[in-house]
């Protein structure tokens, strides 16, 4: 079964307030997921297409807090502009956001 180039992006709102302006994308930039709002002890699951990445880069996460506060973070990394890893969870805290990536085994 042919799966297509991409990555499984899941964000759980696990702060107590809501967070919006969230973008998940990668180093190039050629596709994103805009997300508008993400409520208190919500999670949202999206598939970020990687068809036409061709370089090497990172993924990352923006958003803003309830109080106006802009987070970045991110991590992980594909090659040749293919992923390396299925899935990508993302974990908004109080005060700080876990990142975990389904790391392949080689």
């Amino acid at each position: 079964m042919f799966k297509e180039n991409g990555i499984e992006m899941t964000i759980k709102n696990d702060s107590n307030e809501p967070i919006t302006n969230v973008e998940f994308t990668t180093t190039e930039k050629l596709d994103v997921i805009k997300i508008d709002l993400i409520e208190s002890n919500e999670s949202v699951t999206e598939f970020l297409s990687m068809r036409t990445n061709k370089t090497d880069g990172t993924y990352s996460l923006t958003f803003t807090r309830a109080n106006g506060k802009k987070e970045v973070s991110g991590g992980g990394y594909y090659t040749n502009g293919g992923s390396l890893d299925h899935w990508v969870d993302f974990t908004v805290k109080i005060d700080t956001t876990i990142v975990k990536f389904d790391s392949p085994i080689y």
